[in-house]
C-alpha cells in the first residue's frame, strides 16, 4: 500500500499518536509504501521526492535489493545460499560470496565481543523451548546442558584470503540477531542510488535505517503498552543512522501458566526474562541490531560496558519490573518540540445523566491482515467506534494509499470525510520489537474523538477494509462496555481474521 501527501498535509491518522510538521521545500513529497510478509514481519519504506515516479524507481530498488540479500541468507528457504552452504557437508571449504562471508564474520566478531551472548547457534535452544511448548512440559536439565554444550563449540572456520567458509560441526545455525539490520541499510543504499530522492526510510519489523537530508520522526513503542495507538516511551528526530529494538513483548512460548522469551541466552540455554525491551541508536546498522538484542541478554552493567566500545551508540532498556534505563547521550535525539494534545476531560452536558465509562477499563481489539498471494501490500483500513444510535463517537486508526483513494473506503469516508481533509497531523516510523506479520493491536480507552469518557453501554466496533483493485469489506461488532470483562472473537472476513475483541480492567 502506497501513501502520498505533501508533508505540510495530512495522510495518516492512529489515535494517540499526535506528531509535529517538517518544513521541507514546497515540491518536496513524501511518498510511503506499507507492506506484509517481507522477512517474516512488516516492511514500511519512506521516501522524500519532488516526483512519484522517482519514488517507485526507489521502492523497486529497495525491495529488489531485500529480495536478493534474503535469497543469500534465508534460514527458511532450502533455495537460500545459507542453506546450501549448511547442506554440503563437514570439514569441506565452500566457496561463498562476499554477502555470506561477511555476516558470518559479524557472527564470529559478536560472539567473541558479547562473550557468547549472540550466536547463531542460538537455534538450538530456541528449537529446544518450542518443542516444550508443543509437548507443554519444560526441558529437562540434561537436555539444557546438552543444548550448551552443542552452541559452545566452534562451527565453523572462515578463510578470508579464499572466501571460504568451513562448517566444523552439524549444530544448527539461524542467521537472525542483526542481519536484519544488515539487510535494511543495503536497502537503504540500493534506494538513494536508484532514484533520485532526499530521504529514504527502510523499517522492518521496527528496526530501521534512515538515511538522506531530512531528520525522521520515530516512535519507541512502550513495551508494557504497544498497541498501534499507545503512547510511545519516546520520540526521537534522528538523520543518518540506523534504529533497532529487540525485546521479548510480542514472540515467545507459553508452556503451562508462564509465558517465556524467544530471545535465549546461548550461554545458559534459557530463555532471557530480565529486560524486556532494547532500543539502540549507532551509525552502523548491523551495531544497532546487535546491541539491541545482546541488551536482553547481558546483566545492565555488561551492557552499559559493550555500548562503550561502539562509538556513538545510545540506548534505551526497559526492564522487566518497568525501570527505564538511558544512555547520557540518548537526550540528544528526544524531539522535545512535539507536545501531545490536551485532552478535554470537562464532561459534555449530554453525558451528565449517564453512567459513565470506568477510567480503569479499556478495550482491546486484535486482528491479522489475510496473506493474499501475489499482493503483500497492505490493504486500506480504517477502525473506529459507533454508539446505539450509529454515531461515529472515536476513530482509532487508519491505513491507506494515496489520498484520493480514502474514498474508497466508503463507510468510513461518508461519515469522516470532512474531517480528514482537515487534519494535520504528519506520520511518524515506529521501532519496537518485531511482530509477526499483519498482526495488529489497537485499543479504546472509552474517550470520544474530543477527549470526553463515553457512557457505559453498547457500542460497534467497525473494521472497514479495502484493497486496490478489490472490494469494499465491512465487519461490525457490537459490545456492551460495562464494569465486566469479556471476549468477544470474530472469524474476520476476506481480509482479516482472528478478530478478538478483549474488554477488561488495566493492570
Amino acid at each position: 500500500m502506497k501513501i502520498f501527501a505533501t508533508l505540510a498535509t495530512a495522510f495518516i491518522l492512529v489515535a494517540g499518536h499526535p506528531a509535529k510538521e517538517k518544513v521541507v521545500p514546497s515540491k518536496a513529497q513524501l511518498y510511503v509504501s506499507n507492506h506484509e510478509n517481507i522477512l517474516g514481519t512488516s516492511l514500511e519504506l519512506k521516501f522524500i521526492s519532488t516526483s512519484e515516479a522517482e519514488a517507485d524507481k526507489a521502492e523497486k530498488a529497495a525491495l529488489k535489493e531485500i529480495g536478493r540479500l534474503s535469497a543469500i541468507f534465508s534460514g527458511y528457504s532450502s533455495e537460500s545460499e545459507f542453506s546450501h552452504w549448511i547442506n554440503q557437508g563437514l570439514h569441506k571449504p565452500i566457496k561463498v560470496s562476499k554477502e555470506l562471508f561477511e555476516m558470518l564474520s559479524l557472527f564470529e566478531d559478536w560472539k567473541s565481543k558479547t562473550n557468547g551472548a549472540l550466536d547463531p547457534s542460538a537455534a538450538v535452544a530456541s528449537k529446544l523451548w518450542a518443542n516444550a511448548a508443543k509437548k507443554q512440559q519444560l526441558p529437562s536439565k540434561s537436555e539444557i546442558n546438552q543444548a550448551v554444550v552443542a552452541m559452545q563449540a566452534q562451527h565453523y572456520s572462515l578463510d578470508s584470503n579464499n572466501l571460504t567458509a568451513t562448517r566444523l560441526d552439524d549444530t544448527p545455525l539461524m542467521m537472525n540477531t542483526f542481519t536484519k539490520s544488515y539487510i535494511i541499510n543495503k536497502a537503504c543504499a540500493a534506494a538513494l542510488a536508484a532514484a533520485k530522492v532526499k530521504n529514504v526510510v527502510v523499517n522492518i519489523g521496527g528496526d530501521l535505517v534512515i538515511k538522506g537530508e531530512d531528520k525522521d520522526l520515530v516512535y519507541v513503542a512502550n513495551p508494557l503498552n504497544n498497541a498501534e495507538n499507545d503512547a510511545p516511551l519516546a520520540k526521537l528526530l534522528v538523520a543518518n543512522k540506523a534504529i533497532a529494538t529487540s525485546g521479548n513483548y510480542r514472540r515467545g512460548e507459553q508452556i503451562g501458566k508462564r509465558w517465556y522469551s524467544h530471545i535465549v541466552d546461548p550461554r545458559t540455554a534459557l530463555p532471557v526474562e530480565g529486560i524486556i525491551s532494547a532500543t539502540v541508536i549507532a551509525s552502523n546498522a548491523t551495531d544497532a541490531g546487535a546491541l539491541a538484542t545482546a541488551f536482553n541478554v547481558l546483566t545492565l552493567a555488561e551492557s552499559k560496558a559493550l555500548a562503550k566500545t561502539v562509538k556513538d551508540a545510545e540506548y534505551l532498556i526497559v526492564t522487566k519490573n518497568g525501570k527505564v534505563i538511558e544512555s547520557a547521550g540518548w537526550k540528544n535525539y528526544l524531539d522535545l518540540s512535539v507536545k501531545e494534545k490536551q485532552q478535554n476531560v470537562a464532561v459534555p452536558i449530554n453525558y451528565t445523566a449517564e453512567k459513565l465509562w470506568d477510567p480503569k477499563y479499556e478495550l482491546a481489539i486484535n486482528f491479522q491482515f489475510n496473506v493474499i498471494e501475489g499482493n503483500s501490500h497492505r490493504p486500506f483500513a480504517a477502525i473506529w467506534v459507533e454508539n446505539d444510535k450509529r454515531e461515529s463517537v472515536r476513530n482509532l486508526a487508519l491505513w491507506y494509499n494515496k489520498p484520493k483513494w480514502i474514498p474508497d473506503l466508503r463507510n468510513w469516508y461518508r461519515i469522516n470525510g470532512e474531517r480528514f481533509k482537515a487534519d494535520k497531523e504528519n506520520y511518524a516510523s515506529v521501532t519496537g520489537a518485531t511482530r509477526n506479520p499483519g498482526k495488529y493491536t489497537v485499543k479504546w480507552d472509552g474517550k470520544d474523538d474530543n477527549g470526553n469518557y463515553v457512557p457505559q453501554g453498547t457500542y460497534t466496533v467497525i473494521i472497514e477494509t479495502s484493497k486496490e483493485h478489490g472490494t469494499d469489506e465491512i465487519l461490525r461488532q457490537p459490545i456492551e462496555l460495562k464494569k465486566s470483562a469479556q471476549k468477544i472473537n470474530n472469524a474476520g472476513n476476506v481480509e482479516i481474521s482472528n478478530v478478538s475483541f478483549e474488554f477488561y480492567k488495566k493492570k
